[in-house]
């Protein structure tokens, strides 16, 4: 358990192939380990599969890296979950102006939600990616109740010198 293998390639319009694949991954693991609680972390994509999904019962929480939001996407599951994304605005493959409207979407559906203007990394997250990923691991044990959220969630002001659009 761990990945998510995405049995087609793509989003494929309506039938969002990476959903159901997410959803059978969700149920693998509640056959194994039971009702446990779940922070699902995806990317561009997978990010956007995450979000779709996190209405289960067992999802307490997202952390969404450079995700791919279309402006049309529904939130209005997202209630009662808490939303953290990370997204560079030099990205020339998903648009972080889509991510802090989904954001917003989701907090006006009752979701707590944090969003980072990452300095650096663009889509792939290659340049920096140690400040992606360390970011991303504490912003999910911090979702599972196991430490502190990280220091630029954590605290009111900006973030590598830029206004983080909704720290509280």
């Amino acid at each position: 358990m761990g990945h998510v293998r995405y049995r087609h390639r793509g989003w494929n319009g309506g039938n969002a192939h990476p959903v159901a694949d997410t959803r059978r991954a969700l149920s693998q693991l509640y056959e194994v380990a039971g009702p446990v609680p779940v922070v699902l972390v995806g990317h561009s994509m997978g990010a956007r599969a995450a979000l779709r999904v996190a209405g289960d019962p067992q999802v307490r929480g997202v952390v969404a890296l450079a995700p791919w939001c279309p402006p049309h996407e529904r939130a209005s599951h997202l209630g009662g979950r808490t939303v953290i994304a990370l997204h560079d605005e030099a990205d020339r493959i998903t648009r972080a102006g889509d991510t802090w409207a989904c954001l917003s979407r989701a907090q006006a559906a009752g979701a707590q939600v944090y969003g980072l203007r990452m300095p650096h990394g663009g889509h792939t997250m290659i340049r920096h990616a140690r400040q992606w990923q360390r970011v991303a691991t504490e912003a999910t044990t911090a979702l599972l109740g196991l430490t502190p959220l990280p220091a630029p969630l954590g605290e009111a002001g900006t973030w590598c010198g830029q206004p983080a659009p909704w720290i509280p």
